[in-house]
């Protein structure tokens, strides 16, 4: 079991299920939205998510068609994605965990869109757009 919640503990969830396919996304939506380099995310199954505090405080914004973020309406902290093409699975920010999530990102992905300050040093691979 795995526990997060939001910088003003408004918002909690609890995770009962493997998360998989993490990754560091440098796209420009995904350094916006959580203000820093980089997202670090995994994606949880659906069926595995639970939320145990503040649901309704959950602010959503459509990103993209077909594509929302969630965040606590109250102190902003990033906390969950949602996808019309994939409603089985959402996109989980690593940094929203209270835990360790047991899994490490795997690679970098959009890295032509990466901050033109930031310098990654990592030897993960690297992909200039989204997984192939």
């Amino acid at each position: 079991m795995l526990h997060g919640s939001c910088l003003c503990g408004r918002v909690a969830y609890e995770i009962n299920g493997p998360l998989t396919n993490a990754l560091n996304c440098h796209c420009s939506m995904c350094r916006k939205s959580q203000g820093g380099a980089y997202r670090s995310r995994a994606t949880v199954q659906v069926s595995d998510f639970t939320w145990t505090r503040g649901e309704s405080d959950i602010t959503w914004y459509s990103s993209s068609p077909g594509s929302y973020r969630g965040f606590c309406g109250a102190c902003g902290s990033p906390l969950l994605s949602r996808f019309d093409a994939t409603p089985e699975v959402y996109g989980l920010p690593l940094g929203a965990l209270d835990d360790d999530p047991g899994v490490r990102p795997a690679c970098h992905v959009h890295v032509a869109d990466k901050a033109p300050w930031h310098e990654i040093t990592d030897t993960l691979p690297q992909h200039p757009g989204p997984l192939p």
